[in-house]
């Protein structure tokens, strides 16, 4: 299994999954946040088409994550997967779209990747969810836009290969920030998005498997840093240790493997 970021922050965020078995490959996208043709630019820099996708995963309704995935749906017969509650809030219960209901912590099987749905109640969408995937061999688990880091998700994320973490505000720089008071409570609320502080969850978790460490939805954590006993953040340590991987807007990073 390989796994590599279209792009990640709050201008649009895309993961790519892919995973083989035999002559059969599975790609699945996680999120599609971006427009359709930006989704298929930066799906050609993978080497990949958006014809290619068996499956697009969405976490949530904000448009930041949502974004082009039921144009790209409709456009190339990709089914969706989503909740119920994510699906209300889009349309795509009423939509052309081949439309599957993820429950949460239920699994379903999309080709050669099993999804792993995790109920996630702390953040400001109608029926958010996180997932973990798997080939059967290796885990990786994706944390972002939650608010508070639940001892069941924690748990759900300990043993991964990979994990993908959000870490996405200083609490000292939003507090002397510009923002308006109601954007800095959302931001910062239990139903907001984990802070560098926050991050410290991975102390908590398994990490005797995890190879590959990446810091999404961004601003860069110290903390993660730290944790993972490294100096400073840079793109990549080598394949001997944990690798660090800093997930970027305009670039999100390359290929990953499992």
């Amino acid at each position: 299994m390989r796994f590599a970021s279209l792009g990640s922050g709050s201008e649009g965020n895309a993961l790519l999954v892919e995973a083989s078995s035999g002559t059969t490959t599975t790609r699945v996208l996680l999120d599609c946040g971006f427009s359709a043709k930006e989704v298929e630019r930066r799906l050609a820099r993978l080497d990949c088409r958006a014809e290619d996708l068996d499956a697009i995963v969405i976490t949530h309704e904000h448009a930041d994550h949502i974004g082009s995935a039921l144009t790209l749906a409709r456009k190339w017969s990709i089914p969706l997967h989503m909740s119920w509650g994510t699906a209300r809030a889009v349309g795509a219960d009423e939509a052309n779209v081949e439309l599957n209901l993820l429950w949460g912590d239920e699994s379903v099987a999309i080709g050669d990747v099993s999804v792993l749905a995790v109920q996630n109640r702390s953040h400001d969408a109608r029926e958010p969810l996180q997932y973990v995937f798997s080939d059967g061999a290796c885990r990786l688990g994706v944390l972002t836009d939650v608010g508070v880091a639940t001892p069941h998700i924690t748990s759900v994320l300990s043993g991964c290969d990979a994990l993908v973490l959000e870490s996405n505000h200083d609490i000292g720089m939003l507090a002397a920030s510009r923002y308006p008071p109601s954007l800095k409570a959302r931001i910062g609320g239990t139903h907001g998005h984990l802070n560098n502080e926050a991050a410290a969850i991975l102390a908590s978790l398994d990490r005797s498997r995890l190879r590959h460490l990446v810091a999404a939805h961004l601003t860069v954590s110290k903390t993660i840093c730290r944790i993972s006993r490294r100096p400073r953040w840079r793109p990549c340590w080598g394949a001997s240790a944990i690798d660090v991987v800093v997930a970027t807007q305009a670039e999100g990073f390359d290929w990953l493997m499992l």
